[in-house]
């Protein structure tokens, strides 16, 4: 028998521009990221300081799509009109995923969750019970201290005024936050469709998009109306993002055979889906869904949690939603249409931003 053939396998499709911009960034960023937690300074003040260290560096450098540092270099670039960067910019980006690193470590804490980006939360990794989520504060608290290092040591020329900018931005989502702890979301009745709006408004801004966006054109000097049409995109892609997210917390799908330990129904909490289906519901079905949010932890089971779901559906709260992120997108996309677009650096932006959109299909 003669030698066997030797069949080429097919090329790879090369990636879209979108795609080789998101591996570049994640790999540079992932970079800045290692660097800034390695801390010499701190490796002998405790040994059990040192192990916790290990865990954040796990916790910081999971793997995501970097969205956030990706979409800050599209908006430096898009000023600029260039696709070169400062040295300073890799360090500005990672600076800004400790911060959100930051925010979900206190997040988790507060809605005692479980899981964050397919691994535990980190209170679940430093101890079991309490102590471990007072320790993940520190940590968290340690994390904001290092991003701000991070942030202001950029040597960057508007390091300083985008910091300020992210930090006033930080102050709003803690508002959001401060009105979903408190009140479990918004009350089923009258108005509860606009609270619903302005709450998911105030909550879609701690996830960094719009200020990402606006962030980076501020780092390249941007004026006053370039910033504002970035700032539209990132705010039309942002409260998409976070609608998108509010129908995942009620109608997602469980993780690993077991219900979504956040799942917003067995938290208690009312999201804009479910003030929506009450708004349209009959009177019986309005009942019905205040009954069910008035529950007991304990007695918000699978067959709560299924009818819960139906009541929704059957109401309209969840087309309801999925048009006003139809809608968001569509916005998104007209803003993107009226920025300038200098080398096709504007088609990078709206490239990204479908690549989020995607993402919450």
């Amino acid at each position: 028998m003669g030698p066997t053939p030797f069949i080429a396998a097919p090329p790879r499709p090369a990636p879209s521009v979108e795609q080789a911009w998101l591996q570049l960034v994640r790999a540079r960023v992932e970079v800045s990221l290692a660097e800034l937690l390695e801390l010499p300074d701190e490796t002998r003040l405790d040994m059990g300081w040192t192990e916790a260290l290990g865990h954040v560096r796990e916790y910081v450098l999971r793997p995501t799509p970097r969205m956030r540092p990706a979409l800050l270099l599209a908006g430096y670039c898009l000023t600029r009109g260039s696709a070169v960067v400062p040295a300073g910019l890799w360090r500005f980006a990672a600076g800004l995923e400790l911060l959100h690193a930051f925010l979900s470590i206190h997040d988790d804490v507060a809605e005692q969750a479980a899981l964050r980006r397919s691994g535990l939360a980190m209170h679940l990794l430093l101890a079991p019970g309490r102590s471990g989520q007072h320790l993940a504060v520190v940590v968290g608290d340690h994390l904001f201290a290092r991003a701000m290092e991070a942030l202001l040591g950029s040597e960057l020329p508007g390091a300083a005024q985008a910091s300020q900018y992210y930090l006033r931005l930080c102050r709003y989502t803690t508002v959001g936050r401060y009105v979903d702890l408190r009140r479990r979301g918004v009350c089923l009745g009258p108005g509860g469709v606009l609270q619903g709006w302005r709450l998911a408004r105030l909550k879609m801004v701690r996830e960094g998009l719009c200020s990402a966006l606006v962030g980076g054109a501020m780092l390249a000097g941007a004026d006053l109306s370039l910033r504002l049409g970035l700032a539209r995109v990132g705010c039309d892609v942002g409260l998409a993002h976070e609608l998108r997210e509010e129908l995942c917390g009620l109608f997602g799908e469980p993780r690993g055979g077991a219900r979504d330990p956040r799942c917003d129904f067995t938290q208690g909490r009312c999201t804009f889906p479910v003030v929506a289906a009450w708004s349209r519901a009959r009177p019986e079905a309005r009942r019905e869904l205040e009954a069910l949010w008035a529950l007991p932890p304990e007695c918000r089971d699978e067959a709560a949690l299924m009818r819960a779901r139906r009541l929704v559906e059957e109401a309209g709260g969840r087309l309801a939603t999925e048009r006003l992120v139809a809608r968001a997108l569509r916005g998104a996309v007209r803003a993107v249409a009226e920025l300038p677009n200098p080398n096709g650096l504007r088609e990078l932006v709206q490239a990204l931003i479908g690549q989020l959109a995607h993402r919450m299909v």
